[in-house]
């Protein structure tokens, strides 16, 4: 049955699911195995979450996974361990025991942990990864959502404390005592172990994957500019693009941009981008079939 203009305006204004039909189904005819997107706002205070995983698993317990799945991601990333209960899941509900991420535009923090665990990353040269600390996201009324790097917060709490040790008799004191009593000093010690956790689990989870051939320890030789922020120009937004991931030994593939495959891929992008954006919808996980997504709550 043919749909009223109206019906159509109305879907297209909000990017309902059905807009997506077809981008999903020629992906899946082309990858030859399902796809899943996973999408959370840039433009909203909201970050990947143990509660993600539940939505993740409900789709998945509906799908024919004998072949394995292809996961879309896109995130601002959030928890490590929803990344790693994720990476699980993902892992367990696959025929196959693995499964593969397409990265359309961005994929951050948590969720370029969730990119790791797959076997394969589909990458365009414009593609991002990032580092995988964590981010604390802080949003002020009426502005735009802030996401700070953790391992930036302690390194710069580290870095005062060891100034304000170092001074000479000829320097004051006070102007480093008000700038640390900005830092709660039990905070700095929980940020400490959430970066520690994230590098654990970045680890183990490449050395179940992509990376099994090698040590522990060479893992983590390898990808120090995952681990370590300062390693790209000393700040945690530097994008880490697909050349450089494939250069330290990851497996990617990187897809020419004006091929059909791409544009496939990126009309999916910014459908999905902008339903996540300007909807107050702050997450959406489906497929061809189904869809699921949060609201954000607007005060």
């Amino acid at each position: 049955m043919e749909k009223l203009t109206f019906q159509k305006i109305v879907e297209e204004r909000g990017q309902a699911h059905p807009l997506r039909k077809k981008l999903y189904k020629d992906l899946e005819n082309r990858l030859g195995k399902p796809v899943v997107a996973f999408f959370t706002s840039f433009v909203y205070p909201v970050s990947i979450e143990d509660s993600d995983a539940n939505m993740l698993e409900e789709v998945l317990q509906r799908l024919d996974l004998s072949s394995g799945l292809v996961v879309l991601i896109n995130s601002p990333g959030g928890s490590a361990l929803a990344a790693e209960r994720i990476i699980n899941i993902f892992r367990n509900y696959s025929g196959t025991k693995e499964y593969e991420t397409i990265v359309p535009d961005k994929a951050k923090s948590a969720a370029t942990m969730i990119c790791l665990g797959s076997s394969k990353i589909i990458m365009s040269p414009t593609s991002e990864l990032g580092p995988v600390d964590p981010q604390k996201v802080e949003q002020e009324e009426g502005k735009s959502p802030r996401w700070f790097s953790v391992y930036n917060i302690v390194s710069s709490y580290e870095r005062l404390f060891q100034e304000a040790i170092n001074l000479t008799e000829k320097q004051r004191i006070e102007p480093y005592i008000q700038q640390l009593s900005f830092y709660d000093p039990r905070e700095i010690e929980e940020m400490r172990s959430a970066l520690n956790l994230s590098e654990d689990i970045t680890i183990k989870t490449l050395k179940t994957g992509m990376l099994k051939d090698l040590s522990e320890e060479e893992i983590k030789k390898k990808i120090q500019i995952f681990l370590i922020p300062e390693k790209k120009a000393k700040t945690h937004g530097r994008p880490i693009f697909a050349e450089e991931a494939k250069g330290i030994g990851l497996n990617i593939e990187i897809i020419d941009p004006r091929e059909d495959f791409w544009k496939i891929i990126r009309e999916l992008y910014v459908r999905l981008n902008d339903f996540v954006s300007y909807n107050n919808i702050a997450k959406c996980i489906e497929n061809k079939n189904y869809s699921f997504h949060a609201s954000i709550k607007l005060k």
